[in-house]
């Protein structure tokens, strides 16, 4: 299925159990964690879709960044801009508490629909990344793979005062430029600054495809990896959603597997979800709170 289906989502945002469930289904441990965009949004990284599951924002999609090489140089521009915050950003308590939890034995695996590589920031051992990692870049047209962090070296020599150009276009904004870093690491830009930019090119082929080593909107999880997640969700005793709206089949179709073969599923996230009707624990609460005290009355 492709990244981008999507539905809307139930209006109904009641719990339906309480904190001892949610103690009571992890105590039993082999835990399968199941992690989304609300995780991160403690580390300054901000999510796509409001509380109601509405896109704050119109992502990059497969098809307009493989058909059009000014769509590629737009995403590359914004993306130059914004990746020196976006990878400043830290695991926060949320990230930590699950790494506490899966030494102490309650938590197994970890598939994340992140790409901000915070769980293994915080030290989470087992984490498939089911949408890839912005931390490394593909060229589509030779395979040739590269670190994000040598990429934006290169986009700094072949784009020489291009930061100092945004600096003062952003000049009247004051602070607030900052508050428009995307989830994707990205920054909105004037398009006349963006027709400035020298987009990057592989140092193998030379094409100008070189993309982000990330599932967008519209493309689909490699066959392989999602057959991974299934055989996961399978031998897990529960799983546990964290921070996901599950809007977007990629990681709604773990929920209904675990559902279809009768295994308990808790979700905690700040609104409704998709998936609330498949759970048997929904709590929705701050998720760095939530943990840490799953993880006090756990280990007391």
């Amino acid at each position: 299925m492709p990244f981008a289906t999507s539905r809307p989502l139930p209006l109904e945002v009641s719990d339906l159990g309480t904190m001892d469930d949610l103690v009571d289904l992890v105590s039993a441990g082999d835990v399968l964690v199941l992690s989304g965009a609300g995780l991160s949004t403690e580390s300054g990284i901000p999510d796509y879709r409001g509380p109601d599951g509405t896109r704050r924002v119109e992502p990059m999609t497969y098809g307009t960044f493989v058909g059009s090489p000014e769509a590629r140089r737009r995403y590359w521009a914004r993306g130059y801009i914004g990746w020196p915050r976006f990878a400043k950003a830290a695991p926060n308590r949320g990230h930590h508490e699950v790494t506490a939890l899966q030494r102490a034995g309650y938590l197994g695996p970890v598939i994340t629909q992140n790409v901000d590589g915070l769980h293994q920031a915080a030290g989470t051992a087992g984490v498939v990344e089911l949408h890839g990692s912005l931390d490394r870049a593909i060229c589509l047209t030779c395979g040739e793979t590269t670190t994000r962090e040598s990429l934006q070296q290169r986009m700094t020599e072949a784009n020489p005062g291009f930061l100092g150009q945004f600096v003062e276009a952003a000049a009247e904004l004051g602070s607030q430029w900052g508050e428009q870093v995307r989830p994707d690491g990205d920054i909105v830009l004037a398009d006349e600054l963006v027709a400035t930019f020298h987009p990057p090119r592989c140092l193998v082929c030379d094409a100008d495809t070189v993309k982000p080593d990330v599932v967008f909107f519209g493309e689909s999880v490699p066959k392989p990896l999602v057959e991974e997640c299934f055989a996961l969700v399978e031998a897990a005793a529960a799983v546990l959603v964290l921070g996901s709206s599950l809007s977007v089949m990629s990681g709604y179709r773990f929920v209904r597997r675990a559902a279809a073969c009768r295994i308990p599923v808790a979700i905690v996230t700040h609104s409704a979800t998709r998936g609330d009707a498949a759970a048997t624990v929904r709590l929705h609460e701050p998720l760095g709170e939530t943990l840490a005290r799953l993880r006090a009355w756990l280990m007391t």
